[in-house]
């Protein structure tokens, strides 16, 4: 529909058209916030680092907060011409996006859980209704109602006791993962009086109806140290430490297996895992070891009949293997092997069923999940059809049945919720994304997969979408994402919000760099410690093979990443600035040296097998040599827009704050350096289904006006 706007607001647009470089010329003169340089000298193994903006750690300081606000009043002030158009690009997005959806309903423990939307509301109700879909409606939790009065909300999900009257659930009012988990009469729709602070929000029920166990945090580090057991209708002063992970390079947590036999205590680090268990009937006994810690053992399990299945990389199986052992004789001397290691081959995850063994691998990069019997008549694998599409086992909470449940998307293809019979191999779609304005068409668009080689020889993969009128000639415009930590795969996965800028012509790429895991755990070794820097020069190398194959050009190449992936596109704009002409930075992790060497910083020490420890002085030397912050000096940056979040508990809001004033204190070019700090999210963003929308019209806003796009 045709937006009516008063004749003043089109004449001020008519004449921003006409003279929009002129306008844009206008903006660029406004000042930018000067940060005030308080030198602080950082020393280590002999060497000094001078860090002139340590003075924005101070959280909650007068002169930070100021800081803060001028800085998001410059990005206002810069962007204002593209205000409205982020307003249009918002309900845009939206548009196209179910307001009263809902999920497939899963049924566990004689009730069918779902979870739903309703038009105009930014947040979901959980609900669920007993025995049949035809049943009347029971809201569990209505998050509009909850959230009402709070600048930022998020529920931690909810679990429910095994006689289905008592739901624990977990709430974060601030946005830095702490939450407070409480409890509801399901029956009554009371709250009880009990609320237990400074947790991960999640609580497992043991089988007597009136034992939970909880993770609670460091109130520092905020990382999971303490595993709790409390009893309803007592104090949570007098809840119970069952388990104190005191290894500062590990976090705990505690679930049920889904046989429901077991409470189950994990720790784990980078390259180390340890489980102990007990029965689940009540919460009086002790906790057994099933495997002591060995560092470089990683290991988890499952739990089926009167054996623990368990995924291990034991013996040097670097893509992991599948073994099994009785209960009663757990440690490693006694594991047999189910599945043997395989060197092309990365095991993934495994789903039990009463007659079945699933499996998810990652063969060449792409999802496989292959289904077998117990009794060993059935072994196959299920048909997928290109190379660009994700696929995963979903919610499978039913032990004895049939019906496997698993999701597919493409990068062209909506994501679809799918119910197989692996007894008749017949699929039913319960749901498919619905794209709503009536304008998508699969078939508008083209998929790629292509492989760009990097500089030391090694073939990178790269999953590419585009609508089928762009031409690649050269001049598209293209935004470059990737990842590249921790072992995280980022999947080639549809997006409706994505076509937002296929439909104005930009490729989008997902680089899948080394420091992921898309093709197998040694793709994730080769891109971390001291060869992280093959994430920086893959995304690099990428970047020069898109253009010499004419998908774009640096005039019009874009790039982005968030969290470990801002380090990425802070090292490569250091390394590369004029690949680019724009990059997005969002909750950039770009003070590596200083973050790694401050243990009282969240996550800090469970990442030194990420990273490396700058105690020793082999890993400060190579931190150092890539970290942005340390290595920002004087050249022509590309455009830059940085985004991050006051509450993050993950990356310090002063990382980014510090490194945009050093950017622009080095930039030599005239091009744009924007930061825009929330000062109420956190990690995630704004929360609620469609504040994050107007998070990502900034982003788009920032590419197009580039592109001098603005329609």
């Amino acid at each position: 529909m045709k937006k009516i706007v008063p004749l003043l607001v089109l004449t001020l647009i008519f004449v921003s058209s006409c003279n929009k470089k002129n306008t844009r010329n206008l903006t660029k003169n406004t000042t930018p916030p000067k940060a005030e340089k308080k030198p602080v000298n950082l020393e280590k193994h002999g060497d000094i680092r001078v860090d002139d903006y340590f003075w924005m750690n101070e959280r909650d300081h007068p002169e930070v907060i100021d800081y803060l606000e001028r800085e998001n009043d410059y990005y206002n002030k810069l962007t204002e011409h593209t205000k409205e158009f982020q307003t249009e690009l918002f309900e845009e997005m939206k548009g196209r996006i179910k307001e009263d959806d809902a999920s497939v309903p899963f049924k566990r423990n004689g009730y069918w859980y779902y979870t739903r939307y309703e038009t105009g509301k930014g947040y979901p109700l959980y609900c669920r209704k007993k025995d049949s879909l035809e049943s009347e409606e029971i809201i569990l939790f209505d998050n509009n109602e909850m959230a009402e009065g709070h600048a930022y909300f998020n529920q931690a999900g909810y679990s429910i006791s095994e006689d289905n009257t008592i739901a624990a659930f977990g709430v974060d009012l601030v946005s830095r993962r702490k939450y407070t988990i409480q409890f509801k009469n399901l029956e009554t729709g009371e709250l009880l009086s009990e609320k237990i602070e400074n947790t991960t929000g999640r609580a497992v029920w043991a089988n007597d109806n009136k034992t939970v166990y909880y993770t609670r945090k460091d109130e520092e580090t905020l990382r999971s140290n303490q595993i709790f057991k409390h009893v309803l209708g007592t104090s949570p002063e007098d809840d119970k430490l069952v388990f104190q992970e005191d290894d500062e390079t590990f976090n705990t947590f505690v679930y049920k297996t889904k046989s429901r036999k077991f409470i189950v205590i994990g720790s784990s680090s980078t390259l180390t895992s340890e489980y102990q268990f007990t029965t689940a009937e009540n919460g009086d006994s002790d906790f057994t070891m099933l495997q002591k810690r060995e560092r470089g053992l990683e290991y988890s399990i499952a739990h089926y009949g009167e054996e623990f299945y368990i995924l291990t990389n034991m013996d040097d199986a670097t893509n992991f293997k599948l073994m099994k052992t009785p209960e009663t004789a757990t440690e490693k001397e006694n594991w047999t092997e189910v599945i043997p290691h395989r060197d092309d081959v990365l095991l993934e995850d495994i789903d039990i069923f009463k007659d079945f063994l699933v499996v998810s691998e990652r063969t060449n990069g792409l999802n496989k999940i292959r289904i077998t019997r117990w009794d060993d008549t059935a072994d196959y694998y299920l048909p997928f059809d290109n190379e660009t599409y994700t696929a995963y086992t979903g919610t499978n909470v039913d032990f004895d049945t049939e019906i496997l449940r698993y999701g597919y998307n493409a990068l062209n293809t909506p994501s679809s919720v799918i119910d197989f019979n692996m007894v008749t191999k017949e699929k039913e779609v319960k749901k498919e994304q619905e794209v709503l304005g009536g304008k998508f068409e699969k078939e508008n668009y083209v998929m790629e997969r292509i492989w760009a080689t990097a500089r030391d020889g090694v073939k990178v993969p790269v999953s590419i979408i585009y609508h089928k009128d762009t031409k690649k000639n050269g001049k598209a415009p293209l935004l470059q994402y990737a990842y590249g930590s921790y072992g995280s795969t980022i999947d080639p996965s549809f997006s409706s919000i994505r076509l937002t800028l296929l439909d104005r012509g930009f490729i989008y790429a997902i680089a899948h760099v080394r420091g992921g895991e898309y093709l197998g755990r040694q793709w994730y070794e080769d891109g971390k410690l001291l060869k992280k820097k093959n994430t920086f020069t893959d995304f690099i190398d990428v970047s020069k093979h898109l253009i010499e194959n004419d998908f774009t050009s640096a005039k019009h190449l874009y790039a982005s990443g968030g969290s470990a992936g801002g380090l990425l596109i802070g090292s490569v704009i250091n390394m590369a600035p004029e690949l680019y002409n724009g990059v997005i930075a969002a909750v950039p992790f770009v003070d590596v040296v200083t973050t790694m060497l401050d243990d009282s910083i969240p996550l800090t020490t469970g990442e030194y097998d990420e990273w490396g420890n700058p105690n020793a002085k082999a890993y400060y030397e190579y931190m150092k040599s890539y970290s942005p912050y340390d290595n920002a000096f004087a050249k022509a940056y590309p455009n830059v827009f940085v985004t991050t979040g006051y509450h993050d508990s993950q990356v310090q809001y002063w990382e980014p704050a510090k490194w945009v004033a050093k950017l622009r204190e080095h930039n030599t070019s005239d091009n744009q350096i924007l930061f825009y700090c929330d000062m109420d999210a956190g990690h995630g963003g704004a929360s609620g289904r469609f504040e994050a929308l107007k998070e990502i019209a900034k982003d788009y806003a920032f590419l197009l006006d580039l592109e001098n796009i603005d329609k």
